[in-house]
């Protein structure tokens, strides 16, 4: 009988874990299972808990994927992963073992049930050859502890359409490109490949599966969550081609015989930069509109500066960390990214659970790309893998996390010299929850 990356002894005849700490057996659940584990996910998200929502979950159920702390037959924790695709600065993909679903029972906190999962499958993840974990973090101060840090940032924008007067003038147009609407089943017909075209520009973006796509256009219903058939725009370049989408509700509300609406921008997305603006012109256009809230936009997107009164946007979410991510493979994660400035770094970097943990050597060559090795040589930067992690994206910079005392500067200058290696032309961005 040996051990188990969850922290606790495996039987090898029946594949379980027997019990750990307290008697809390930290296990994969079976298909049959579902329905009791979405149960506690719900308790554990603090919502009431739907009978047929057991049907989704069981479209997401992959073996060993779906986990569970069981305390004498209950559920009390939940914890669930899957694989996807990740952006890295330069347009390549490395493989990502994405983190979601992750609930402790208030009657069970304080007991290493988190940890106990989150390090087991981190460990497999590892195994499996992801290269990085992703997650979305509900509490800021939860997920350092593993290793992850703030890769992404959001922002978005309220825009007073009355003040913005439009869009100002000389910016660039699509010659012979038109805005149609689509129907649901036209979204799900042209925007998985649109999507994928567009991610691979976007440092931070994740692939979108198959069932991404059929529950947020209605074909697939998510008991306990709220889906209204929103308006869909998608631009077309004179050939045809479908280069950007817009993706909006608008409220109905009227101040008297004066129409008052909102349109509320839910997700955007255009491969350049002449198709957003003839998308923003048509979301600034639209009738009885007098606000445009966007809810999720890159925190670098020029939206307010395309506007006649740039004052017109005001702060929605005001560039709030969104994804993070932790570092299981250093050399896989950075040879695959590109890189801002020829020069060469080493990071000291401190990891408890092991994955990062070394000293790094970053050579850049004259075309960006770069070679990550482990190196001897003297570090220029001390810093951990949480930070690592903050910086990987180049959602942060090395000098700012210096100044916060979460970088050491070993060599004076090393702070400057490698934030111009690991600068990206376009901020981190992910537009999805998950």
């Amino acid at each position: 009988m040996g051990n188990d990356a969850y922290g606790g002894p495996r039987d090898p005849g029946s594949g379980r874990l027997n019990e750990g700490t307290g008697g809390i057996v930290v296990r994969a659940v079976a298909e049959d299972e579902v329905e009791g584990w979405d149960r506690a996910l719900a308790m554990g998200f603090l919502r009431s808990h739907v009978e047929s929502a057991a049907d989704f979950r069981r479209r997401q159920w992959e073996p060993g994927r779906m986990l569970a702390a069981v305390d004498d037959g209950r559920f009390v924790a939940t914890y669930r992963s899957y694989d996807v695709e990740l952006t890295v600065p330069g347009g390549a993909v490395v493989p990502a073992n994405a983190i979601t679903s992750v609930t402790v029972t208030a009657t069970h906190r304080r007991r290493g049930l988190l940890s106990r999962m989150m390090r087991g499958d981190l460990t497999a993840a590892r195994e499996r050859g992801s290269a990085v974990a992703v997650l979305i973090a509900a509490e800021y101060n939860i997920y350092g502890r593993f290793g992850f840090g703030p890769a992404t940032r959001g922002h978005g924008w309220n825009v007073d359409l009355h003040r913005a007067r439009g869009l100002r003038e000389g910016l660039p147009t699509v010659p012979g490109g038109r805005i149609e609407f689509l129907t649901m089943a036209e979204v799900r017909k042209v925007g998985p490949e649109l999507h994928d075209r567009w991610r691979v520009t976007q440092p931070g973006a994740l692939a979108r599966d198959e069932l991404w796509w059929q529950r947020h256009t209605g074909e697939l219903s998510v008991p306990g969550f709220e889906w209204k058939e929103p308006f869909v725009a998608l631009h077309r370049d004179a050939e045809g081609t479908a280069t950007g989408l817009v993706v909006y509700r608008v409220d109905d509300t009227w101040d008297g015989s004066y129409p008052n609406c909102t349109l509320t921008v839910v997700n955007f997305f255009a491969i350049d930069r002449a198709t957003a603006a003839e998308l923003w012109r048509f979301v600034l256009s639209v009738d009885w509109v007098r606000k445009v809230v966007v809810e999720n936009l890159g925190p670098d997107d020029p939206l307010p500066l395309l506007l006649g009164d740039p004052r017109a946007a005001t702060p929605y979410v005001d560039n709030a960390d969104f994804m993070w991510l932790r570092v299981l493979d250093v050399e896989a994660a950075f040879n695959a990214r590109t890189y801002g400035a020829p020069g060469r770094t080493v990071l000291e970097v401190e990891d408890g659970d092991g994955f990062a943990a070394g000293r790094w050597a970053i050579e850049v060559a004259a075309d960006g790309t770069g070679r990550c090795t482990r190196t001897a040589d003297e570090a220029d930067l001390a810093l951990s893998a949480s930070m690592l992690g903050a910086l990987y994206l180049g959602g942060e910079t090395v000098p700012r996390l210096a100044a916060a005392g979460l970088v050491t500067e070993l060599r004076p200058g090393a702070a400057a010299a490698a934030d111009l290696l690991l600068r990206t032309p376009l901020s981190a961005w992910n537009p999805d929850g998950f």
